[in-house]
């Protein structure tokens, strides 16, 4: 049974950083693409960064490129999110996902995941 366990949100002031963890269970984490996802109140849920299974190679959307790094642990079977220079506007539930399709590449369309977790609320706000 697949499972994604996200942690490490949280409130945190304009500039600061955190770094988010999503525990995967249930499969091979650097068998499939995975990702960052988040949905901030009203809004539709907007892709972040997403990492592929080849080779690891990283995408991440124009919002976040040169403050957001996605990475992951193969031993730990983690995925993490590191957020530097956070802003208001990152406010938002933020979402770890998988694909259950083996391919190169990775995307950060939300419709190519498979699997998703529960979500962490990060707040950005002085």
């Amino acid at each position: 049974q697949v499972q994604l366990v996200e942690s490490g949100g949280g409130l945190v002031q304009p500039g600061g950083s955190l770094r988010l963890s999503c525990a995967a269970s249930g499969f091979t984490l650097d068998r499939y693409a995975t990702g960052w996802f988040r949905q901030a109140p009203g809004k539709e849920r907007e892709g972040v960064s997403c990492i592929t299974s080849s080779d690891g190679s990283t995408y991440s959307a124009d919002s976040v490129k040169g403050r957001f790094t996605i990475s992951r642990d193969n031993a730990k079977s983690t995925l993490y999110l590191q957020m530097n220079s956070l802003k208001p506007e990152d406010t938002a539930v933020y979402y770890c996902a998988a694909e259950s399709k083996i391919n190169s590449g990775c995307t950060i369309a939300a419709g190519d995941y498979d699997y998703w977790g529960q979500g962490t609320q990060v707040t950005v706000s002085s």
